[in-house]
């Protein structure tokens, strides 16, 4: 058998690193977050669910401790690497057929400079004995560290309420941080005994603080608080089987909220709340009291704080925490008596106490433990970064001491584990990324203690933007003007997106300002990605909180200590009137300007000097206090985007960019170009360069000399006139039609080029392979160069000068025509973006390869093609004239509405004081989505009835939030004039008129719902809004209410580190999964996930697209239940880290109800596919191409299970949105009508079967043929349909006309199996299953050996198709 994927659903290669759990000593034992996803150490009593398999992360727990990689079973030892064994030699080892060995050789060039080698692990099983329970065996090997028992003990269900002991092995105290195999006298089977310790102070409360966490693990709060990196996950709650009647029913009826054609859309369905969900009530009150903290005599006693507690049995208790345990005392609220209650029971745990002097403590903490083992691990560990959610349910405020005092304690920023400092944030980040790389382990250490550092600042930094905008943090300049104020927090600098002292005045003041920050941040992000060794970059965080945007830095080392104009050795401090330089930097810089194509160039300052700079003249260099070369201002990495910019007279852009409306006056002067376009740019001339010169080199007829070198090339003496022409066409950069020409219909240029020009292998073979350096060889070499504007005039050099638009930037030679070349350059690469980019773009969406399902994955499919979202506008303009991406249009047009709004609304939110601000943003809501055409206001401070004495009007009031206003200028928003504003908005902002006048003809115009509009903008803003349901339409109501505002959270936005050894893991894993080698390429992945949890922790959206695909690869493989696994925790983990209604969730449920329905486990199935399309329609309306594909799912699932006219309905709409948007003879929908047509049968409807298995027929005929397989089975399906019919009208034509006997005869329906739904199933989810000879494998392997011979460095690009080692195959799809 040979399996081909041909759809996936998000892209595969696009792994976007994310952050891990690196906590260590007590910090393990502060939170249940850090539980047994991160243990290495193995438990016999661990979730039976966990199995272990070689190559497989073992449980999901590889350990977050140990820094030795564990790859496909086995540890790379730290430091001893000899190079005896390459990773591709241990790939083949892993073959089950020798004879393969030879048969894998592409993909793994790339990996022979990382020779490794490999050991076995040591595993061994030790005794552990902890007091008052029974002794228990675990399975550890060498590797792990003393601090993983830990770790295991305090996860047990029966230890984990034990926080103050040490492990001792023959009455010696083992180090935490030791590796098992460095402890002396260690080995099989010896007893490790679990020995309290005497408390302190600190561990007293860390115990407290233990027992809190565990009381409270099951409370969703935390995560709909969003804090403690605590996120959502509904996946076993929708999964959760009800008590049946019936052992064998199958509960497949579908909520009316989800079926077709439904208008109303519900939230409350949205998170399903289940009664087990917050768990059993254990006590209820448990605090620090106000006797503390302990007098002195009663210190020299062992007192170490004193603790409040209720019992469910009201029984209020003061309780000691000593040295030697917890008692009760005899202090009452208003008596200090701390002497022992009598009779005194002393427990060394807070548990045992309580469980001694409370039964329903006692009985509920049992059940609490006993749910929380159960809940898979990936619920309970945190997330990297914090995620949010936009809606949640009324919350109940509980008392909860620790959380007051983590609100309120003078800690604000400090780590408990780092007695009295605070954090050096830039020597951290600094210090991570000198650490060695050389080896796969250092690499492995250096990137994960680089993620964890990474990761802290940028909590640190959200806590500290947060507490800077709410008013809780002093200015260091407090006497300047609100907007001009900057803070320091926690060793972190903090400034505001204003324009200060007129610094970006003439780039457009406050909107460059606010625009320079996220600039600043992409260049921060490829410098980073360079990782140039002695070239560094500040800790940089942009967090948008209450309208404001705030950057968070890390501050360089002695910046603070002298004048701006005394620290910048590199740069320019005014943008360009006065510049300096600086040998180093330059070298630095020239080194990190090859990879980024940033051209050194000179600018003159007002000295009327020339100064070299590698950089844009607003990167400035300062040399730290610590010898370190710091760069920052990164605002200009990139080359300025020219159709936003309005240019002098003398220049001009391309007639074809005019023509499309460029360009665009922006509000500011910063627009730049992304990497991803740049980079696009480069490689599209770099191939008009090479097919221009080989074009060049056949008409000079001097392909046989070429021949003759390198003995694989072989063309025809000259060149048509057709080629000619082509080549012209490329090398011009634009498209031969007319710049009007429909962009659906203009061929995409890398087809032109393939179809018309020389192969791109061949001519790079040609061109590379010259060694004469004859005078016609140079002048081709320099004609090409010229061609594609090269800065070189006999070499391809395209690199850009970032600041030949800069308006106070004076050129060396400003008239020369190397100033123009680089100019030109910038307008060409704008010019390729509209061109090029956009249709291609657009292309993409119109064969579904990009298929957005909200705003957020259409800016990220932008994103990827190089397409800033300014260009949104432009690109709605393209999609209205094209009716098959009419759900891609309407989701452009929601996120232009909400993305418009959002900028009205920062500014709105700036002028409204504390007091108002769930007033004025439910007021805001109103006047954008609610039909009431004069909503009603309620002021917050109505609560008190307060009046605003007129004396105070003027009164800055710097305390209660940065740039606080008393005024109530946001009341005058009204909905008229909200949406005025906002197509004012679209117009200059995004250059596209909206053709509405207000919000609900709009809705009505764009097919849009403004459940998804709310959705999107309380995203985008951070407003959290109850979970309830909302009355959009009533003209007389108003929609929210004051009430309705919940919490109001940060947009952060931060660089992400990366895992670079994964990654070449998993994209050499691809590799070999398109040549069909699935369990090499298996291995691989899993490989892959290994390094990942290694760097990342437990949680990263990266470890969820290895989870997805080693599912789809089990599943290929024929491993069901090892796929549905798999995808499970893949689902969970998008679940926790994406949002439990991101769109990429939402295809991770409906692949995982694909594996279940194949492990028989059709309910389940069927509930997983429910929840996917309501998510669906929440999140983008039923119009889309993605409902087709779930309503397919939901259909055939059904008509398995018998439920033919549920399954009708289903499928019948798959049908319409089929026929919508793939065209009426695609053969997406000659499989819907197929489908249709057995759920009739089945139904008795022959005649209407019949003419939907017409449709079907005519389609494969039309499109494959009559001889085609699929055509023959729809022609005997057709007669076997006619024959039934046929039968059916002859009996009811007797029964008619009152022939005796005139009876219904019994029909031949035959229901179908549930292999036939299974394959079914596979088809319509993109999975052929090609039935293939083994003479037809081993004649392509021979073939692909031969080609492998003549080829030396054929890369995955060579292969169009391979095949596995036995009977099935995997192409196309990974890569997809």
């Amino acid at each position: 058998m040979m399996a081909l994927e041909t759809t996936v659903a998000h892209d595969e290669n696009n792994l976007k690193p994310c952050k891990a759990d690196l906590r260590t000593g007590d910090d393990c034992r502060k939170s249940e977050n850090s539980n047994s996803v991160c243990n290495g150490v193995r438990s016999e009593s661990d979730d039976p669910d966990h199995k272990t398999d070689s190559g497989v992360l073992e449980d999901d727990r590889q350990t977050k401790l140990n820094v030795c990689p564990v790859v496909n079973g086995r540890n790379v030892v730290n430091g001893n690497f000899s190079g005896s064994e390459s990773l591709s030699n241990y790939a083949k080892e892993q073959s089950e057929e020798p004879s393969e060995k030879s048969k894998s050789k592409v993909a793994e060039d790339d990996l022979k400079d990382r020779d490794i080698l490999f050991v076995h692990d040591a595993g061994f099983t030790i005794k552990i004995v902890p007091p008052g329970v029974e002794p228990f065996e675990i399975q550890v090997n060498c590797m792990e560290l003393v601090q993983e028992i830990h770790q295991l003990l305090l996860d047990r269900e029966d230890t984990c309420h034990r926080t103050c002991f040490s492990l001792q092995l023959d009455g010696t105290t083992l180090d935490n941080f030791a590796e098992l195999k460095n402890v002396e006298g260690l080995k099989e089977r010896s007893v490790i005994k679990v020995v309290e310790e005497l408390y302190t102070v600190r561990e007293a409360r860390i115990h407290v603080r233990h027992v809190r966490d565990l009381l409270k693990s099951l409370d969703p709060n935390d995560a709909y608080n969003g804090v403690e990196c605590s996120s959502l996950s509904f996946l076993n709650t929708v999964t959760q089987e009800k008590k049946k009647f019936r052992t064998d029913s199958v509960d497949c009826t579908p909520p009316d909220f989800i079926m077709p054609n439904t208008t109303e859309r519900f939230l409350i369905p949205l998170q399903p709340q289940s009664k087990e969900q917050k768990g059993p009530q254990c006590l209820k009150v448990l605090t620090t009291n106000g006797w503390n903290p302990p007098p002195g005599i009663r210190k020299m006693h062992g007192d170490l704080l004193y603790l409040s507690i209720v019992t469910l049995e009201d029984k209020r208790l003061n309780v000691t925490a000593s040295t030697k345990g917890f008692f009760i005392n005899q202090s009452t609220d208003d008596e200090f008596n701390p002497k022992p209650a009598i009779p005194n029971h002393l427990c060394h745990s807070l548990v045992d106490l309580l469980s001694q002097i409370s039964p329903g403590f006692k009985r509920n903490f049992a059940l609490l433990q006993k749910k929380r083992t159960q809940r898979h691990p990936f619920e309970r560990v945190a997330t990297p970064y914090q995620v949010y959610s936009w809606i949640a349910p009324p919350a109940e405020h509980s008392i909860d001491a620790i959380r007051s005092e983590d609100a309120f304690s003078s800690k604000l920023g400090y780590e408990e584990h780092i007695p009295g400092q605070t954090r050096d944030w830039n020597e951290e980040l600094q210090t991570t990324r000198e650490l060695p790389r050389k080896t796969l382990p250092e690499r492995l250490l250096r990137e994960r203690a680089i993620f964890k550092v990474h990761s802290d600042f940028v909590s640190a930094a959200t806590r500290g933007a947060m507490a800077v905008i709410d008013g809780n943090v002093m200015a260091i300049n407090p006497g300047e003007e609100a907007k001009m104020q900057m803070f320091i927090w926690n060793n972190i600098f903090f400034s505001l997106g204003f324009d200060v002292r007129n610094h970006y005045k003439e780039l457009g003041g406050d909107a460059a300002a606010f625009a320079a920050p996220r600039n600043d941040l992409q260049g921060v992000r490829v410098y980073s990605a360079v990782d140039l060794e002695g070239l560094y970059t500040l800790g940089t965080v942009v967090i948008d909180y209450r309208g404001f945007r705030v950057t968070a830095q890390s501050i360089i080392p002695g910046i603070l200590e002298r004048e701006q104009e005394q620290s910048v050795v590199y740069g320019s401090i005014d943008f360009g009137k006065t510049i300096v330089t600086h040998p180093k930097y330059l070298e630095l810089l020239g080194k990190a300007g090859v990879q980024l194509k940033i051209l050194p160039h000179k600018a003159v300052n007002d000295k009327s000097e020339e100064i070299e700079l590698c950089s844009s003249v607003e990167c400035k260099g300062i040399i730290g206090n610590d010898g370190r070369h710091y760069i920052l201002d990164l605002l200009r990495t990139f080359p300025p985007d020219v159709n936003f910019l309005k240019l002098d007279e003398s220049e001009t852009i391309s007639e074809k960019t005019k023509v499309l409306g460029f360009p665009i006056e922006h509000k500011h002067k910063l627009c730049c170009l992304r990497q991803e376009l740049v980079d696009a740019f480069i490689e599209a001339r770099y191939m008009m360069f090479i097919k221009f010169a080989a074009a060049q080199l056949q008409s000079l007829g001097i392909a046989k000399q070429v021949k003759d070198v390198n003995g694989s090339v072989e063309m025809e003496n000259s060149p048509s006139e057709e080629t000619k022409e082509t080549t012209a066409a490329l090398c011009n950069g634009h498209h031969s039609s007319d710049s009007n020409t429909d962009f659906t219909k203009v061929p995409v240029v890398k087809a032109e080029c393939e179809s018309n020009v020389l192969e791109t292998d061949k001519a790079k073979k040609m061109v590379e392979s010259i060694t004469d350096v004859e005078d016609s060889t140079k002048e081709i070499v320099r004609k090409a160069a010229f061609t594609v504007g090269s800065l070189k005039e006999f070499e391809f050099d395209i690199r850009f000068n970032p600041d030949v638009y800069s308006p106070d930037v004076l050129h060396a030679n400003p008239d020369g025509e190397r100033l123009k070349k680089e100019r030109q350059l910038v307008k060409d690469a704008a010019e390729f973006l509209v061109i090029v980019q956009i249709p291609s773009f657009l292309r993409d969406c119109l064969d579904h390869s990009a298929s957005p399902l909200d705003g957020a994955t259409l800016s990220e499919a932008m994103h990827n093609r190089g397409i800033n979202i300014r260009y949104l506008g432009k690109i709605a303009e393209m999609l209205s004239k094209v009716p098959q991406l009419e759900y891609v249009y309407s989701i452009a047009v929601a996120e232009l509405i909400t993305r418009c709004a959002k900028h009205l609304f920062t500014t709105y939110l700036q002028g409204v004081e504390m007091m108002s601000l769930s007033a004025a943003i439910s007021h805001f809501l109103n006047c954008l989505l609610s039909s009431c055409s004069v909503p009603h206001y309620s002021n917050g401070s109505d609560e008190l009835n307060i009046k605003i004495a007129k004396k105070n009007k003027n009164k800055r009031r710097i305390r209660s939030g940065v740039l606080s206003s008393q005024d109530n200028e946001w009341t005058n928003t009204a909905p008229k004039s909200l949406w005025t504003n906002i197509s004012a908005e679209l117009k200059t902002y995004y250059g596209w008129t909206i053709e509405s006048e207000t919000i609900d003809t709009a809705i009505a115009k764009y097919s849009l719902q403004k459940i998804s509009l709310l959705r999107s903008f309380c995203m985008k803003v951070g407003v959290q809004i109850l979970l309830r349901e909302y009355c959009f339409d009533n003209r007389h109501k108003q929609t929210f209410f004051e009430e309705d505002i919940i919490n109001i959270f940060p947009i952060v936005k931060h660089i992400n580190p990366r895992a670079t050894d994964a990654y070449h893991f998993y994209t050499t894993g691809q590799t070999k999964i398109q040549q069909g080698y699935l369990k090499d390429g298996y291995e691989l992945i899993s490989e892959a996930l290994n390094l990942l949890n290694n760097v990342y922790g437990a949680m990263h959206p990266e470890i969820a697209q290895c989870l997805r695909m080693l599912a789809r690869l089990n599943y290929i493989m024929g491993d069901h239940a090892e796929a549905m696994s798999y995808q499970q925790k893949a689902v969970l983990m998008s679940e926790r880290v994406n949002g439990i209604d991101h769109p990429y969730t939402i295809t991770e449920y409906t692949h995982l109800a694909l594996y279940c329905f194949a492990n028989s486990q059709i309910s389940t199935a069927l509930k997983l596919l429910y929840r996917a399309r309501y998510l669906a329609i929440v999140v983008c309306g039923e119009n889309h191409p993605e409902i087709a594909l779930l309503d397919s799912n939901i259909g055939l699932v059904l008509h398995a299970v018998g439920e033919y006219d549920l399954s009708l309905r289903f499928l019948e709409k798959a049908l319409g949105l089929n026929i919508k948007y793939y065209g009426a003879k695609s053969l997406k929908v000659a499989v819907s009508y197929h489908l249709v047509a057995r759920a009739q049968s089945c139904m008795g409807d022959f005649r209407s079967a019949l003419q939907n298995e017409k449709e079907t027929y005519g389609i494969y005929k039309q499109q494959l043929g009559e001889e085609h397989e699929k055509t023959k089975e729809s022609s005997e399906c057709l007669r076997h349909l006619t024959q039934q019919a046929v039968i059916l009208q002859k009996k009811m034509n007797e029964i008619y006309t009152g022939k005796l006997g005139g009876s219904f005869p019994p029909l031949q329906i035959q229901p179908p199996t549930m292999g036939s739904v299974l394959d079914m199933l596979n088809i319509i989810n993109g999975i052929l299953f090609v039935q293939i000879s083994q003479q037809d494998i081993e004649t392509f392997r021979a073939e692909f050996e031969r080609s492998q011979k003549k080829s030396d460095g054929a890369t995955k690009d060579d292969i169009d198709e391979g095949t596995s080692k036995r009977d099935v195959e995997e192409a196309d799809w990974a890569s997809r």
